[in-house]
């Protein structure tokens, strides 16, 4: 059977817009999927390749960084060359990749070199798809309905991040860690197809690329990451140090040339006179940052510490997915009638609290069960926060505008997932070090090829992992502050006006 061929469409009343919003979801449930799939193998990873913990952490930064760097020229590309288009480009990267992925092991050279570089494509695959998906949605929603759409694609990302460990527990248990990367491939296939036949091609816009933005932001965003990364690894060395300075340099030269670009900058400043806008992004920043790092460190403690099986401690997560899943229509229904930050604070504040209550029971003595209960309290957080700040970011937004500022929120949520799995791997080993003793450092690391811990380190592993996610929590924390100060959507305060 033939493609439908797709319909170009000059306002958002000219199609049922939901059957084209829940094929893009297909694909982009399986981008942000992967990003916390990996969590859980990660243990697994590092046994089988005989790598070290900041080398498998490495797994997941080159991902992230590979779909942060090129998010805001991805973004503009859509606008130029069609957003559709765009999106089915990256579909074809990030399955291909995927499939390198699986087969990095059966490739000549290191396998974990040649995972780490297959995840570093799929992550420029991702960038592509990403800001597709908000610029469709602002392009085929009325104003009034777009808090549904955004909200749906919120909970999307939410239930991704929670469902993630719990099919990585049961495809790492079941036919290897590889398949959490040949699954994509099927998903990839009906992610295209459906695609292709229901979501429809848009008007383009002309737009100059500013090649010297892409440059620096993209050199700044790598030696920042890097320096982070590997700072615990090379003893924060005068190198780490150099590459942290000029990354934060090249970063503030980059912002500077943004101010003064005469044409269209890569990143648009003037996006940011929308404070929703503004805070939107460094909420959702701040998000991403905790979302990935706080499962890296609860998955260690469940496999090392407590000795459950890959399957077993994506079990524990289950409480998250459920609420996610049975709460996010709530909020959804919610999101286009009530103030946001009445969503979001309350949101943002409960994950927070359960990740301080995940520190508070991280111990080898407690019975696993009561883990359950932060599990449920990070899951119903998730629920109200983010959707509301999905679709705040871009409502008062005009729609010539709709790629570069998807383009900017999605750099931003994963510039923020980039950082915090940086800074987390930076922390474990941190922490690792101050709790445990020198002589475990071997298995600690993996340097022996296990993680296998005998009894009588559980306890302080567990204490490291356990102050490792005080810094996720704290970051939600801040995030509630910062969700606070949303203003009332124009549409809803010219409803509440007209009423």
């Amino acid at each position: 059977m033939t493609a439908a061929p797709a319909r170009t469409i000059d306002a958002p009343a000219d199609l049922n817009p939901w059957p084209a919003l829940w094929a893009l979801m297909i694909g982009f449930f399986m981008v942000l999927i992967d990003v916390n799939i990996v969590s859980v193998a990660n243990p697994s990873i590092q046994a089988a390749t005989g790598s070290g913990t900041t080398e498998v952490l490495w797994v997941t930064s080159a991902y992230l960084l590979g779909a942060a760097v090129p998010l805001l020229i991805t973004g503009r590309l859509g606008d130029r060359y069609g957003p559709r288009r765009l999106y089915l480009v990256g579909l074809v990267v990030f399955t291909a990749a995927s499939l390198l992925c699986g087969l990095a092991e059966a490739l000549p050279g290191s396998a974990i070199a040649n995972l780490i570089a297959a995840r570093a494509v799929q992550g420029l695959g991702a960038a592509m798809m990403g800001p597709q998906t908000m610029a469709i949605i602002t392009r085929i929603f009325p104003a009034a309905r777009r808090g549904s759409a955004m909200a749906l694609w919120g909970a999307t990302a939410g239930v991704a991040s929670l469902l993630g460990p719990l099919m990585g527990g049961v495809l790492v248990d079941g036919p290897g860690w590889e398949w959490i990367f040949f699954v994509n491939v099927p998903i990839g296939v009906v992610a295209f197809v459906a695609v292709r036949r229901l979501v429809p091609t848009l008007p383009t816009h002309s737009h100059e690329f500013d090649w010297w933005g892409v440059v620096l932001s993209a050199l700044g965003m790598t030696l920042l990451v890097f320096g982070i990364q590997e700072g615990d690894t090379l003893g924060w060395s005068p190198l780490v140090w150099a590459c942290i300075g000029a990354g934060a340099l090249v970063l503030a030269v980059f912002i500077w040339m943004q101010s003064r670009h005469r044409g269209e900058p890569l990143l648009p400043l003037g996006l940011f006179r929308d404070r929703n806008f503004s805070l939107a992004n460094v909420a959702i920043a701040l998000v991403g940052f905790a979302i990935t790092a706080q499962f890296i460190p609860i998955v260690y403690f469940l496999q090392t510490a407590r000795g459950l099986s890959p399957t077993q401690s994506a079990l524990m997560t289950m409480p998250m997915a459920i609420a996610s899943i049975v709460l996010s229509p709530v909020a959804g229904r919610l999101v286009d009638r009530m103030h946001p930050r009445l969503l979001a604070v309350p949101g943002m504040a409960l994950s927070g609290a359960g990740l301080l209550t995940y520190v508070a029971m991280m111990s080898s003595e407690l019975p696993v069960p009561w883990l359950l209960v932060p599990a449920a309290l990070v899951g119903i957080g998730n629920s109200f926060m983010w959707g509301p700040i999905s679709s705040t970011a871009t409502r008062n937004l005009p729609m010539r505008d709709a790629g570069a500022g998807s383009g900017v929120y999605n750099t931003m949520r994963q510039v923020g997932s980039a950082l915090g799995s940086a800074a987390i791997a930076t922390l474990m080993a941190s922490r690792l070090s101050a709790t445990m003793p020198a002589d475990a450092s071997a298995v600690v690391t993996g340097d022996s090829g296990t993680l296998d811990l005998p009894t009588a380190l559980h306890e302080p592993f567990g204490q490291a992992m356990a102050q490792s996610l005080l810094l996720p929590a704290a970051v939600l924390l801040v995030g509630a502050v910062v969700v606070a100060f949303f203003q009332l959507p124009a549409y809803l305060a010219q409803a509440r006006q007209a009423s």
